[in-house]
């Protein structure tokens, strides 16, 4: 018993995060995370760095 102020606490910050507007600077994060240039994510690269090398 006793659960239920702690779950209706839950509830509560869940559904502001959920609703609240989040004002996103996404090209400020993506300079923080180190990511090169909007064109790696336009066209990823499809060829692989390094095969693994097999029959050793």
């Amino acid at each position: 018993m006793g659960r239920g102020r702690a779950k209706a606490k839950q509830t509560k910050v869940a559904r502001q995060l959920k609703y609240a507007n989040h004002n996103i600077d996404y090209d400020r994060l993506r300079e923080e995370l180190g990511a090169d240039t909007r064109r790696e994510e336009l066209y990823p690269s499809t060829v692989p760095e390094r095969e693994p090398e097999r029959g050793r």
